[in-house]
């Protein structure tokens, strides 16, 4: 704060209030409106009345002698009369309070006065609105702060990329979505090097409004422009899948991938989906199964059930069963053991088979006729007539399977006769 009033003929006190960090202001980042700046050159400049000046001189002593207090109750206890000693003294007091932590209302109070007289030097005026604007930013006055940066583009002559991003960022808070675009639009085309901030702020616009073929087009130019950083990338696929274009998700996503970009699970599911909705299922699985083991995916029963109905769309029917089995270990679910045991029928495991199925009928599933054929056909197929007449029979009680189950019975009959077995 100290330096900063020490060059109060010049004061300027600058202020981060982004909730998103901006670029330090530099000149590459403004456009000057020289034309408009030329009908300053020849204002004839004011100063302070004798007896104001004076005693504003003593308040500067003060505050240069580190004595704020002093300082303050000098200012604090004039009265001044002319607009010109009013607006000034109410631009000093702004800065002070500006300088100290807790007191931005009151510098916002102070600086409203000393802005809204308008006698001020053009230079002091136009420091004061941009001030102004930035205290009410940070205190959440959006709807003034905007107000106040468009007038202080308007009376300094410059348009300016922290600026118009500031603006974006006070429509967002407003919730005025739609009035984002055009200030952020103004900021990138002023900023001398591509930054991020207007482009999040246009993203912002357009996910929240649900556009999302234009969110795709700021997260091209973000990737483009920015392509070491790792977080556009995944936002990239997950857009691309919003708008269904799943082949580009992939491409998008498994290029960040190999570069070592994606980091957290919910990216790797994300890929994972994209290569079982793109009819890869073997990869998906494959990487899955990569992740679950080291650990980065959790182990649970959703994420083994998952894992093991994309080893069965990938037809590795053995890998589908065991992470089935994990599933159930897991979660204790009768229906994941009889898909277990559904699938190691499949695969001619039958004494498994058997074992895995007779534990999901005794902890009960909605479909027991199901289970029950599924039991004839792997005590069937080890010759073990007996025991799969006695399923087909509980087969028989079920009438969606009843039908098959009867097919079954003569089948099993005839077999047993054949084999020597009486059943």
């Amino acid at each position: 704060m100290k330096r900063a009033v020490k060059a109060f003929c010049g004061l300027f006190v600058s202020s981060a209030m982004l909730l998103t960090p901006v670029a330090t202001l530099a000149a590459e980042n403004e456009k000057v409106d020289q034309a408009c700046l030329a009908k300053f050159k020849n204002e004839k400049t004011k100063v302070l009345s004798e007896r104001i000046g004076k005693k504003v001189g003593r308040a500067f002593e003060s505050y240069s002698n580190d004595d704020i207090d002093d300082a303050l109750e000098r200012l604090l206890d004039l009265e001044p009369r002319a607009d010109f000693d009013k607006a000034y003294v109410n631009r000093f007091l702004g800065y002070l309070f500006a300088g100290m932590d807790g007191k931005e209302d009151q510098a916002i109070k102070h600086l409203k006065i000393s802005v809204g007289i308008g006698v001020l030097n053009h230079n002091e005026q136009t420091k004061a609105m941009r001030l102004l604007a930035d205290l009410q930013m940070g205190q959440g006055q959006y709807a003034e702060a905007i107000k106040n940066y468009y007038a202080w583009m308007k009376e300094s002559c410059t348009e300016n990329a922290d600026v118009y991003t500031r603006i974006s960022q006070g429509y967002f808070e407003l919730k005025q979505l739609d009035k984002m675009i055009g200030p952020a639009d103004a900021a990138i085309a002023l900023y001398s090097k591509p930054n991020q901030n207007p482009y999040i702020l246009k993203l912002s616009s357009y996910y929240e409004r649900k556009q999302y073929k234009n969110a795709v087009k700021v997260l091209e130019t973000l990737v483009g422009l920015f392509p070491e950083d790792k977080r556009w990338w995944g936002q990239l696929g997950t857009f691309y899948m919003l708008n269904d274009q799943y082949e580009k998700a992939l491409q998008t996503m498994e290029l960040a991938y190999k570069q070592g970009y994606l980091e957290k699970a919910s990216e790797i599911r994300a890929l994972a989906q994209l290569y079982a909705t793109n009819d890869i299922p073997v990869k998906s699985a494959q990487i899955q199964e990569k992740y679950i083991k080291s650990g980065l995916i959790e182990k649970t029963e959703q994420s083994l059930s998952t894992l093991a109905n994309t080893f069965h769309a990938a037809r590795e029917i053995l890998k589908a069963a065991e992470y089935y089995g994990e599933a159930a270990d897991i979660s204790n679910n009768a229906e994941h053991y009889a898909k277990q045991g559904t699938l190691l029928l499949e695969a001619e495991q039958y004494d498994q088979a058997v074992a895995v199925l007779s534990k999901a009928l005794d902890m009960g599933v909605k479909k027991p006729g199901r289970l029950h054929m599924s039991l004839t056909e792997a005590y069937f197929y080890q010759r073990q007539y007996r025991n799969a007449y006695a399923q087909v029979q509980k087969a028989k009680e079920f009438s969606r399977v009843k039908k098959t189950a009867e097919s079954w019975e003569s089948y099993i009959r005839e077999k047993a006769k054949n084999n020597g077995v009486v059943i």
